[in-house]
C-alpha cells in the first residue's frame, strides 16, 4: 500500500473517532429535537449533563412532554436534580402531566418528594383520578375472611371491600394499604364483638361500614377512604357454647380432683383410726396383765384375803356371763 494512501485511511478513521466523541459529548440530535419543539436547552448545558453524568435523554424528553403539556414553569435544573437526586423523572413528568390534565393541584417539588419517597407518584395519580377497591383482608395474605364472635358467642365471618382514593398531601410520611386494611379489619371485629345477637349482624350488615366509617380509620395515612361494604358474611362455630363446655368440663375435672383428695384423706383418717384402736388395745391389754400381779402382790402383802380373791373370781365370772348371753341375745336370727 502506498504510504500516501495509507496516511490518508489513518487521517478519516481519526476524524470519524474525533467525531463520535464529539458526537457523543455534543448531543445535537438532542439540541435539535427541543429547538424544534420550542423548548430552549443549550448545547453547553447539554455538555454539563455529560460531565455531571447524567444522561441528556432522561432530562430533554421529559422536559419537551412537560413544555408540550403546558408546564412551561419547570427548568431543567429541577429535572437534573431529581435526576442527580436518583429520581425518576419520566415517571414523575408523566405524573406532573396527567395532574394536569384531571386538574389536581400537584407541584415539582411535591411530585419529586413523593417519588423519591420511594412511591409510585404515577399511580398516585391515577388512584387519585380514579379510586382503587382493597379487599379486606388481603387474599394474597392466606386470610380469605375477618373473624368476630358477637356477645351471643356465635362466630361471624366478614368480607369487606374499602374504596380508597389517594391523598397527595398525606402520602409522604402517610401509611400504607396495609394500615388501611388492619384497621377496617380490628373495625369489623369490634363492631361485631360489640353486638348483641350475629343476628343482628345478618340483618343489617351496614351497620358494620357506618361504624367503621365514623372511626376516621385513614387519619395518618395516605388515602382517603370514600366507602366500605361488606361483600360477603358468613355464620361460624358456636363458640360460646364451646368454651362453656370446656369451662364445665374444667370445673368437672377440678371436682374430680377434689374429691378424689377428700376420699384420700378419709382412707389415711381411717388408718390412723384403726391404728389408735390398736395401740388402744395394746394398752388394754397391758392393763389387764397388770391385775394378776397387783392380786398376788395384794394377797402377798395381806391387804387381800382368800375369801376376797374367790368373790373377785365369781364376780368376774358373772360378768363374762352376762357379757355372753347379752351377746347372744343380739344376734340377728340365722346367725351363731
Amino acid at each position: 500500500m502506498p504510504p500516501v494512501l495509507g496516511t490518508a485511511i489513518a487521517v478519516i478513521a481519526a476524524g470519524l473517532v474525533f467525531l463520535a466523541i464529539i458526537s457523543w459529548i455534543i448531543p445535537w440530535r438532542l439540541w435539535l429535537a427541543a429547538f424544534a419543539s420550542g423548548v430552549h436547552v443549550g448545547l453547553f448545558s447539554l455538555i454539563g449533563m455529560r460531565l455531571r453524568r447524567v444522561n441528556p435523554n432522561d432530562i430533554v424528553h421529559p422536559m419537551i412532554m412537560l413544555h408540550k403539556a403546558g408546564l412551561t414553569q419547570i427548568t431543567t435544573d429541577m429535572l437534573e436534580g431529581h435526576y442527580l437526586a436518583r429520581g425518576r423523572v419520566p415517571a414523575v413528568a408523566m405524573a406532573m402531566i396527567a395532574a394536569n390534565k384531571a386538574k389536581i393541584e400537584l407541584d415539582w417539588s411535591r411530585a419529586a418528594a413523593i417519588d423519591l419517597a420511594g412511591r409510585d407518584v404515577l399511580e398516585a395519580v391515577q388512584m387519585s383520578v380514579k379510586p382503587k377497591v382493597i379487599d379486606c383482608p388481603d387474599p394474597t395474605k392466606g386470610k380469605q375472611m375477618v373473624e368476630a364472635v358477637a356477645l351471643d358467642g356465635i362466630q361471624l365471618k366478614a368480607k369487606a371491600r374499602v374504596t380508597v382514593r389517594a391523598n397527595l398531601d398525606r402520602l409522604v410520611g402517610g401509611a400504607t394499604e396495609e394500615t388501611v386494611v388492619a384497621r377496617v379489619g380490628e373495625g369489623i371485629i369490634t363492631t361485631i364483638g360489640s353486638s348483641e345477637s350475629h343476628k343482628r349482624v345478618l340483618e343489617n350488615p351496614d351497620m358494620i361500614s357506618q361504624k367503621v366509617l365514623e372511626k376516621g380509620l385513614d387519619a395518618g395515612t395516605g388515602f382517603e377512604i370514600l366507602s366500605i361494604d361488606i361483600a360477603d358474611i358468613d355464620v361460624g362455630e358456636n363458640i360460646g357454647a364451646g368454651l362453656d363446655i370446656a369451662q364445665a368440663q374444667a370445673d368437672k375435672e377440678i371436682a374430680q380432683a377434689k374429691a378424689e383428695e377428700r376420699k384420700a384423706m378419709a382412707v389415711a383418717r381411717e388408718q390412723e383410726m384403726k391404728a389408735g384402736v390398736e395401740e388402744m388395745r395394746a394398752k388394754v391389754v397391758e392393763a389387764e396383765a397388770l391385775i394378776p400381779q397387783a392380786i398376788a402382790d395384794a394377797l402377798r402383802s395381806g391387804r387381800l384375803g382368800v375369801m376376797d380373791y374367790y368373790s373377785l373370781r365369781n364376780i368376774q365370772a358373772d360378768t363374762a356371763m352376762r357379757e355372753t348371753l347379752g351377746n347372744v341375745e343380739h344376734k340377728a336370727p340365722g346367725e351363731r
